[in-house]
């Protein structure tokens, strides 16, 4: 009878030469085991930081942002005068499921990014319902990718991303697709890049979605990752609105380059499913962003 590789003997009539030889056997084999299994283990599962994805449902827009940077203080920070008027909004992933837009639109949101796609491996189950009921109720809708730069190059993730729900069309309803780029749910802060590899990578994705859809694209960061991960850098602020998450009274201080935010993720909860958001402006200049 065999049992896992291993020969097992029943009965008394083997000699106890026989027996012997067997329990050595056995005893050698199972040390072989032993000292295979760490090698064995480790050329077959990756770790996070070669690019494996093993939470992709709980990777969502700011999904990072309160271990790393808890509620946030305005204390210190440079406050950012917003426009006259704050349209609210909302963001969601699939972990919130199936929504209930119609309660959503009544309780006051005018618009809502759905995220789409993680890495090339990952699509939100729940896209559909989202971005389509939602434009069902009246909002004006975009999608999002959670950016994994240690998977894959940034133009790659773009192709990905529009190929699976983040593309544009300039009907009016439709906002520009997201970058949210941020602390690495999976390992190092900055994917183990350099500074100047992450300011490429972004580089790569937005001039790709740029250069398919007409647009480039939001990118949604905070101020902390945005310093420490690019050096701050300022090379975005020409062409990619910027959505910045800030848990406080104030969106604080913006990345170089921008005099004001066009989106601020300002809670992880409340009266909206998911992330609170507000657009810096009113409903005609959401829509003016929605038409390029």
């Amino acid at each position: 009878m065999s049992h896992g590789g291993f020969s097992v003997v029943h009965g008394t009539h083997g000699s106890a030469r026989t027996r012997l030889a067997v329990l050595a056997g056995f005893l050698l084999t199972l040390c072989a085991l032993v000292v295979a299994a760490p090698g064995t283990a480790s050329a077959a599962a990756p770790t996070p930081s070669q690019g494996r994805l093993t939470h992709p449902e709980l990777d969502w827009m700011g999904s990072t942002v309160r271990s790393h940077e808890g509620s946030g203080s305005s204390a210190g920070s440079t406050a950012v005068t917003p426009m006259a008027a704050q349209t609210p909004g909302m963001d969601v992933s699939g972990y919130q499921g199936n929504v209930a837009w119609s309660t959503a639109w009544a309780n006051g949101a005018k618009f809502v990014y759905v995220k789409a796609t993680e890495s090339t491996t990952y699509t939100n189950p729940y896209f559909a319902q989202q971005y389509n009921g939602s434009y069902n109720v009246g909002m004006i809708r975009g999608s999002y990718h959670f950016a994994t730069p240690d998977t894959s190059g940034g133009a790659t993730q773009a192709d990905y991303f529009i190929a699976h729900g983040g593309g544009w069309s300039a009907d009016g309803k439709t906002l520009p697709g997201a970058l949210d780029i941020e602390y690495n749910p999976y390992g190092a802060t900055c994917y183990g890049l350099s500074q100047a590899s992450m300011v490429s990578w972004i580089h790569a994705f937005a001039n790709e979605y740029h250069s398919r859809e007409g647009v480039y694209p939001v990118i949604y960061s905070t101020y902390d990752w945005w310093s420490t991960c690019t050096g701050n850098n300022s090379g975005f602020a020409a062409t990619s609105p910027f959505w910045i998450a800030k848990y406080t009274s104030t969106a604080g201080t913006l990345p170089a380059g921008y005099g004001y935010y066009t989106f601020w993720q300002h809670a992880d909860s409340g009266v909206f499913p998911g992330d609170q958001d507000y657009f810096n402006g009113d409903t005609s200049r959401l829509q003016a962003l929605a038409l390029g």
